[in-house]
């Protein structure tokens, strides 16, 4: 992997880890229309902890208040003694699943489950389910149902959106697409699903970056260049996520998803198509 390579794929982790339309997709698709090599899933999982330094400094005061909250409801003997602490112990159950499925399904991830057309099918797919999402967010609102915010969710919401993150394990599927769908079908109004899908990410991404670099250190690390490649794209990502995320928070609060269904549907039909032409390689 040359250095520019490694830029452009930290540019596009960034771009599109936080948005809709899922960075497995966009990290596998563009290498094979420019004709590089498929970096990997275990090169994808690294490069996601510049995301996640990204998620941790933007949300850092969340982050601080849940953990003292958490810290002090332990020392206490009353764990859930606060709506913070209560919330942080939700975002541990919401990760679960996703922990569960990713070591017992490691092996299709990182092979079968990388082919375009699952990518592809995975985009489409997840399209119609947010479609499906906004149709049904739009009635609970024409009934005068507000909006569920972050201080009134429960434990049927952390383990359904839990089992939704699981799924963002197929390629294509867009982690935040997966979670912010689950959510509106909770009824949480579209930034509160932003942002709830964000600070469940962060147990998720930082388990799959240091087991991935752990376990195959010996390839990602095996010369400067691989080190220096790795960095890079790391540390992209981690400035471009920084960036997405505060868009995809403003950008919610006063519009729907459904910019980013027309694009998933469009890139999915797209990959078929160049697949079907013989210009891409599944």
């Amino acid at each position: 992997m040359s250095l520019l390579q490694a830029l452009v794929l930290g540019v596009i982790q960034g771009l599109t880890e936080f948005l809709p339309i899922s960075s497995t997709a966009h990290l596998r698709v563009v290498p094979a229309f420019l004709g590089w090599d498929d970096p990997g899933a275990a090169f994808t999982a690294v490069i996601q902890i510049g995301t996640l330094v990204a998620v941790v400094a933007y949300f850092w005061s969340d982050i601080v208040r849940l953990a003292r909250a958490w810290l002090l409801g332990l020392t206490a003997g009353k764990p859930l003694a606060s709506p913070d602490a209560k919330l942080a112990w939700m975002i541990a159950v919401g990760t679960i699943p996703i922990v569960v499925c990713g070591l017992t399904f490691q092996k299709q991830i990182k092979s079968e489950l990388r082919s375009l057309y699952v990518i592809a099918a995975a985009a489409i797919a997840l399209a119609l389910v947010l479609m499906l999402a906004e149709g049904w967010l739009k009635r609970r609102l024409r009934q005068g149902q507000a909006p569920r915010t972050m201080p009134v969710l429960n434990w049927t919401d952390a383990l359904v959106v839990g089992l939704a993150q699981a799924l963002a394990l197929l390629p294509g599927a867009s982690r935040s697409g997966v979670t912010i769908t689950a959510c509106l079908f909770r009824g949480m109004e579209r930034s509160t699903a932003a942002r709830f899908s964000f600070l469940l990410s962060l147990p998720a991404i930082l388990a799959a970056g240091a087991y991935e670099l752990y376990k195959d250190r010996a390839e990602l690390l095996a010369t400067r260049e691989h080190m220096l490649a790795l960095l890079i794209a790391t540390a992209v990502s981690g400035v471009v996520g920084y960036a997405s995320i505060a868009f995809l928070l403003s950008y919610l609060k006063n519009h729907t998803t459904w910019l980013f269904i027309a694009y998933r549907l469009v890139l999915g039909g797209l990959i078929l198509v160049l697949l079907v032409l013989g210009n891409l390689q599944s």
